[in-house]
């Protein structure tokens, strides 16, 4: 069982396996698409060393190198918490683990950790407002956690949800994403990842969810199958 696996080698401080390429996988991929300039192979030496190795003439942004460090850890937050029930306090706990240290965090208004306090936009259309966001994912996550069963739609409709009430000034994305793969850990479904190859048919899926749900529900589903050749590569079923 992959939960099973990414537990045992994350408790145990295991190199070289899925829980190890995983992190890589998912932070490198995550950060990437919100606009990181790190490189694959500097997201694993991060990881590896907990150092940042640069090229002569070589710049990279601070916030990138901590929020991809950050990003780790939430990755251990997720899946010691895999099993869970989904809750405010939950989400919003991953939200703080990601942007604590960065220089959004020394905004008082930023408010991290917590709802955000001004109006934002994600791809020129308007989100929930921040006087609504409360009553919204307090909705949202009930209607989610009444669901007698969970299929692999469910889990994306309750992401796609997420992303248009953007409950976040930032890190909507990345935390939507944790959530994602933490619900299909938790209801043994394999999970998925979006990388730079299939990140405009991931927009378009979310843009698209009301009028036509397989352009995401495809997207996903790509995604899901890159993460099965790692799987494949751990031997781990999925089947």
């Amino acid at each position: 069982m992959l939960y099973e696996r990414l537990k045992e080698e994350m408790s145990h401080k295991i190199k070289g396996g899925i829980y190890h390429e995983t992190q890589i996988l998912l932070t490198y991929n995550s950060n990437h698409i919100e606009g990181s300039r790190l490189t694959p192979d500097q997201t694993r030496y991060i990881f590896e060393t907990n150092t940042i190795g640069l090229e002569e003439d070589t710049t990279v942004n601070i916030d990138d190198v901590i929020e991809t460090q950050n990003h780790f850890k939430c990755i251990d937050y997720m899946i010691k918490s895999a099993l869970e029930p989904l809750s405010e306090t939950l989400i919003k706990d991953l939200h703080r683990i990601l942007k604590s240290g960065t220089s959004d965090a020394k905004l008082e208004w930023f408010n991290v950790g917590d709802y955000k306090l001004r109006p934002n936009v994600v791809g020129g259309r308007e989100t929930t407002k921040p006087s609504e966001v409360s009553a919204a994912m307090s909705s949202l996550i009930g209607k989610y956690e009444n669901k007698k069963a969970f299929s692999f739609e469910d889990i994306i409709e309750f992401h796609y949800n997420f992303e248009i009430i953007h409950p976040f000034q930032d890190g909507n994305g990345r935390v939507g994403r944790l959530i994602v793969f933490k619900e299909c850990l938790r209801h043994g479904i394999v999970p998925f990842t979006i990388d730079e190859s299939i990140k405009l048919f991931y927009y378009r899926g979310l843009k698209e969810w009301k009028n036509e749900k397989g352009f995401l529900v495809e997207t996903c589903l790509a995604g899901q199958d890159k993460y099965k050749k790692l799987m494949d590569i751990f031997e781990i079923n999925y089947s």
